[in-house]
């Protein structure tokens, strides 16, 4: 027996190291071989579980284990564990986020310079009994440019390890800092278009999201320069393979290297069938150094996590007092609106910092659980596994400085949220506060301009010259879409300009806000923002 008394219980098999270090604390058992119905039964008796990918940790289970204190994951997601159950009761789930991202920047490189140098082709070919040295001619990647889309842990990783091959890298991602980029000596892509133009070879690092999907298409292919090469190790949904295909067929594109596919597993795609296509099956994360990684990581975690220390990969809220909860608890979803609605509408810019303020009653309080919130909203989309205690941590590897403000006087609301961005010089700022008994989101300010309307999950966001017109064609193109509005919002103060005209035009901008009930088109923005006077527009969904 161990002298706190804890048991452990690992239920999937991970590397004998952090089997080890979880025995130098606690009474383990490990039991892989335990069939699935006997686990309910046995639960109980445990403060901690270690799993994998096999093992499901529903509501169910969570209610008979009456002494668990924390859930190990050992590996990237959580999606066989009930999250919110386990919050419920006060018990921390913590994975092991950054276990494979080595391993997968490594593949990417490895399906690069296999697609560059035909070496699946050319080992199969003389594995088959032919010698044709002529026909596997390669090229080379020294100085051949390397356009990464998708600038995070892995993607930075893979620009270090491209560099070293003496390729000029070129990245794209509006919510890395600037200062990130010349840190790495990576040029930085004003656009997907401008990195499709220069880019001999491309490699996706996207989180998989509603945006995202098939984000490299027949369009992107268009846009991109003549033999091209394509490389795939994150996500399968992220490439339209059959406009890959397409774009295979005519030459456009001169190869891929692919390790994911939607729908896995999958043995048989028409995409197998071009000469010029290396694929692996989902081996990104495969290495034994990164299985081995994830098991002793999670083991570090449950070891914190009993004895009372910093759990540094949980997953779940952070715990509140209950005195500071029932005051903060109402503003968690607006500072996370926030958060993702200001990073939207500075998605043209590579953000530097992120300035956030609470103004009222709300600054007496101890609001960093509100900043994460923003922090959990600002990165929802851009990053995959964002959670209230690892979004700091992703703001600090994009190079993303963040402030916070509190301030006990405001001047409108009983209590307010504002979350700025500074991208390339330029500062772009929204607020919001709740309002109503049941602490409705509003939003009452963007771009500088005042009004006051209730967040919805679907929205968008105008500027354009304050003269009579505007408004309705909005409306129209809207509704000539089939999209229906509904509730708006205008602020027309002047921009910053104490000396803009009084009735409107030259010098003096207005702000609409749509809340709409389904997605705006990319395609519709633009068709409004065409018009004269318009500034520009963005849609968003919360």
């Amino acid at each position: 027996m161990s002298e706190n008394g804890y048991r452990v219980l690992v239920k999937e098999k991970i590397a004998d190291a952090g089997v080890d270090l979880l025995r130098q604390h606690f009474d383990v058992d490990v039991r892989t071989d335990m069939p699935a119905e006997e686990l309910p039964g046995a639960i109980g008796d445990y403060d901690a579980i270690v799993i994998r990918s096999a093992t499901t940790v529903d509501a169910d289970l969570i209610e008979r284990a009456a002494r668990l204190k924390v859930i190990g994951r050992a590996g990237i997601g959580v999606d066989n564990v009930d999250v919110p159950a386990a919050t419920k009761r006060g018990i921390i789930v913590a994975n092991a986020p950054e276990s494979n991202i080595v391993a997968a920047a490594e593949h990417t490189i490895a399906m690069l310079l296999a697609q560059a140098r035909n070496i699946p082709q050319a080992h199969a070919s003389l594995k088959g009994g032919k010698w044709e040295r002529s026909r596997f001619g390669g090229i080379e990647v020294f100085e051949k440019t390397l356009g990464i889309l998708g600038f995070g842990r892995i993607g930075q990783l893979v620009a270090e390890r491209a560099k070293s091959f003496g390729m000029v890298v070129t990245a794209y991602d509006p919510f890395v800092a600037g200062e990130r980029y010349r840190d790495l000596g990576v040029e930085r892509a004003e656009s997907p278009e401008a990195l499709y133009a220069s880019s001999d070879f491309i490699t996706v690092h996207l989180p998989k999201t509603e945006e995202t999907v098939n984000y490299v298409n027949a369009e992107a292919f268009a846009r991109m320069k003549d033999g091209v090469r394509i490389v795939n190790c994150a996500r399968g949904e992220l490439v339209d393979l059959s406009a890959l295909g397409d774009a295979l067929d005519s030459g456009k594109v001169g190869g891929a290297s692919l390790d994911v596919f939607p729908g896995e597993p999958v043995t048989d795609h028409p995409i197998f069938a071009h000469e010029n296509v290396v694929v692996t099956p989902h081996l990104g994360a495969s290495t034994a150094e990164a299985q081995d990684r994830a098991g002793v990581i999670t083991a570090e975690q449950v070891v914190a996590a009993l004895n009372g220390d910093l759990v540094s990969n949980a997953v779940n809220i952070p715990k509140v007092g209950s005195e500071d909860m029932a005051v903060l608890e109402p503003y968690l979803t607006v500072s996370a609106q926030l958060g993702r609605l200001v990073m939207s509408l500075a998605q043209s810019g590579s953000v530097d910092r992120l300035e956030i303020s609470f103004r009222g009653h709300l600054a007496e309080f101890d609001t960093r659980l509100l900043t994460v919130a923003v922090l959990n909203g600002a990165f929802s989309g851009v990053a995959e596994n964002v959670n209230f205690v690892n979004a700091p941590a992703i703001a600090e590897e994009r190079g993303i400085r963040v402030s916070e403000l509190k301030e006990s006087e405001s001047r409108d609301y009983a209590n307010l949220v504002s979350v700025a961005t500074v991208a390339d010089g330029q500062r772009i700022e929204v607020a919001g506060t709740t309002i109503g008994p049941r602490h409705r989101p509003h939003l009452v300010s963007a771009y500088g301009q005042s009004f006051n309307i209730e967040l919805m999950k679907h929205l968008a966001v105008f500027r354009y010259s304050d003269v009579p017109g505007m408004i309705g064609k909005i409306g129209t193109v809207l509704g000539e879409h089939g999209i229906n509005v509904a509730s708006t919002a205008v602020g027309r103060e002047p921009d910053h300009e104490p000396d803009a005209p009084a009735g409107g035009g030259s010098g003096r901008h207005a702000v609409m806000v749509v809340t709409v009930d389904s997605p705006v088109p990319d395609e519709v923005i633009r068709e409004i923002v065409s018009f004269d006077g318009f500034v520009d527009g963005r849609a968003v969904t919360l």
